[in-house]
């Protein structure tokens, strides 16, 4: 079975890189890794960046418990992307989750997220209730 498809719209961190000399110089004075965790920081405002934490964590704990059964796929809202799949979708508040181009979630109840993706797995029959973890 193809994995269930889920796209969220949010603001998230951009990191720019450095051409690749300067990168394997950082790189080698072991700099590289502060100087891109010091630019994502930068990158939102801190309410945005609480926001974006609340769900990298979602993320991270919805692939822990759907290992294999579900693709995510986080989409910057101001990217050129970002924006048409806003238009697409009807989305205008982020974050939002596409749960298979079909279900979508807006705002950070990501608690309906789960459900959506829960609902989605049944469908297919990939559900916890359908393996005997239920």
């Amino acid at each position: 079975m193809r994995p269930v498809t889920i796209e969220v719209i949010a603001y998230a961190p951009t990191v720019f890189r450095h051409c690749q000399h300067c990168e394997v110089a950082f790189a080698g004075v072991g700099l590289a890794e502060r100087v891109h965790r010091r630019e994502a920081a930068d990158a939102l405002p801190d309410d945005l960046l609480q926001d974006y934490q609340r769900l990298s964590d979602w993320v991270h704990a919805l692939l822990q418990r759907h290992a294999g059964r579900v693709s995510v796929r986080v989409v910057d809202a101001a990217s050129i992307e970002g924006a048409w799949k806003s238009l697409r979708h009807g989305v205008r508040r982020y974050p939002a989750v596409v749960v298979d181009g079909r279900d979508r979630i807006v705002g950070a109840d990501f608690a309906a997220a789960d459900r959506a993706v829960e609902l989605r797995l049944a469908r297919q029959g990939t559900g916890p209730e359908r393996r005997g973890e239920a």
